[in-house]
């Protein structure tokens, strides 16, 4: 019979052998009160892999002794979910017993129609919903279904955490405790983990079944080092560090610091990020962040894009680096961001302004009796191809949503609107 993985045999049963996220499951914390009362409501567990997601889920349905249904967002689909929903309505009719806890790893891969099906019931408490997530799920759950759960936040374990495992499955695992094993070195071990206490015995295993046939195992740096092929970047593309990197790196272009950019930069491509959506995020950054301070920073991030789709990595990684610290070292203007940001609010507020008669085409006869077009002036007629004409719908003359920021190229823009508008762009 073959035995299940190091993990799964190391599976804590109960919260005295979970170790980890005190903040939420330590004496007086939130999911003990919620275990010890007896009073369950519906919340999403999300962190990082391997802190104990799924194994806090299992502890809390045995500890309240409910009944525990499981699902995978990755090959659940609506049906299953109703089947599920439609189980529980089956018990609540002959038994009193509490709502059962429905839990679904990876929640944040269901779509929203997915995510609708489960409204219903955990609205009226035919459930008690524990969904957990890798990814920021403000980002990946709908807002009512997030409206009714809470979120707690997992955090990496730490390297007490870590020793406390490793400890643990050498002197209590019905396979190690019967080896001669000796621990030298956990900062190899404990680094490539990265937090991830499924991972550190997922290597400790293969460390140990390295040493098959020998009587004793000697746990250090190098052998650690020389059993892994290679040392996983903790970058994931489809979690929450995804986010944070992506954070950074467009922040540090905004400050103009080049070498941070830089740097960013290759975090995410050590982690195997899309090149095409780093190239999207610089356009994003050339309009919003250097916009009309430099123009030139948003024809460059568009050609860099463009070269990306054509030639993809390795070679990629060189575009990227250029337009990022180019972006990072140019002069840097919200000035467009903000105009049309305030543009959309005032278009939001009065969508019923009219546009005055003269700015409108006059296609057909009817249109031009009733004056259709009628008194527009044609700017190219006249000296400076200008005309001092009032563009704005009635009240809303003299608006000003464009306001040139202290830069080389918007003090030209600014010079040139106060010829043209000078009661509405005075003179700094």
């Amino acid at each position: 019979m073959m035995l299940p993985p190091l993990p799964e045999r190391m599976r804590p049963r109960s919260l005295s052998e979970y170790v980890g996220q005190r903040h939420l499951v330590g004496d007086g914390c939130i999911l003990r009160r919620m275990i010890e009362s007896g009073s369950l409501s519906s919340f999403i567990l999300w962190g990082p892999p391997g802190v104990g997601k799924t194994t806090l889920a299992r502890i809390i349905a045995e500890s309240m002794a409910r009944d525990f249904f499981t699902l995978s967002a990755v090959s659940a689909g609506v049906k299953d979910v109703r089947d599920v929903i439609d189980r529980a309505k089956g018990k609540s009719l002959f038994s009193k017993a509490a709502a059962p806890i429905l839990f679904i790893d990876e929640i944040h891969r269901f779509n929203k129609a997915q995510q609708d099906a489960l409204l219903g019931a955990v609205e009226d408490g035919t459930i008690v919903l524990v969904g957990a997530t890798t990814e920021n799920p403000s980002f990946e759950v709908i807002t009512p279904l997030l409206s009714r759960c809470q979120v707690f936040v997992l955090k990496s374990l730490e390297p007490e955490d870590l020793q406390v495992l490793l400890d643990r499955a050498i002197h209590e695992d019905e396979i190690l405790r019967n080896r001669d094993i000796e621990v030298r070195e956990t900062e190899a071990i404990f680094r490539h983990s990265g937090g991830d206490g499924r991972k550190l015995l997922n290597i400790l295993e293969i460390v140990t079944d390295s040493f098959a046939g020998k009587a004793k195992v000697v746990i250090d740096n190098k052998t650690v080092t020389s059993c892994l092929q290679e040392n996983v970047a903790i970058y994931d593309k489809g979690g929450e560090m995804h986010y944070d990197i992506i954070s950074a790196f467009i922040k540090s272009v905004r400050g103009s610091d080049p070498n941070a950019a830089v740097y960013y930069l290759a975090r995410m491509l050590d982690g195997g990020e899309d090149p095409l959506f780093i190239a999207r995020r610089l356009c994003i950054s050339a309009a919003e962040d250097v916009g009309l301070a430099n123009p030139n920073a948003l024809l460059l991030a568009n050609a860099c894009f463009q070269i990306v789709n054509t030639i993809g990595m390795p070679e990629a990684r060189i575009p990227l680096s250029e337009v990022a610290i180019y972006l990072a070292s140019s002069p840097k203007s919200n000035s467009a961001y903000m105009a049309i940001n305030t543009a959309l609010a005032a278009a939001s507020a009065d969508k019923l302004a009219s546009v005055p008669l003269y700015l409108r085409n006059a296609p057909t006869k009817l249109m031009e009796q009733l004056g259709y077009g009628d008194g527009y002036k044609y700017a190219h007629d006249y000296p400076g191809h200008f005309t001092d004409l009032e563009f704005m719908p009635k009240g809303m003359e003299g608006t000003v949503f464009y306001e040139p920021q202290e830069n080389r190229h918007e003090d030209t823009l600014r010079s040139y609107l106060q010829q043209c508008w000078p009661k509405y762009y005075t003179k700094k």
